[in-house]
């Protein structure tokens, strides 16, 4: 099996895309070959790398955002409305 197909199948089984019958060859062949279990588990590790990665640099450009319509000059009426959104009326 080519590597590009075992990462399709491991990314399958991750997401749990598998339908039954496959998911369950799948863990079979982890079970025979615990190599392959080994680059699931690896796999499963760099997702969650990539996942934290992503959600620090949304928080960054979140916080970008905000910084740049809450304190420039030329959003100061649009920061008026917001704020008023939230206050109690």
């Amino acid at each position: 099996m080519t590597l590009w197909n075992e990462t399709e199948q491991i990314e399958l089984h991750l997401l749990g895309q598998y339908d039954t019958g496959n998911a369950l060859v799948f863990e079979a062949r982890m079970l025979i070959d615990p190599e392959l279990g080994d680059r699931v588990l690896w796999q499963k590790k760099t997702y969650g790398i990539i996942q934290t990665y992503s959600r620090r640099q949304l928080k960054k450009e979140i916080e970008a955002v905000h910084q740049k319509l809450f304190t420039q000059t030329e959003h100061v009426s649009f920061s008026q409305k917001i704020r008023r959104l939230f206050t109690d009326q």
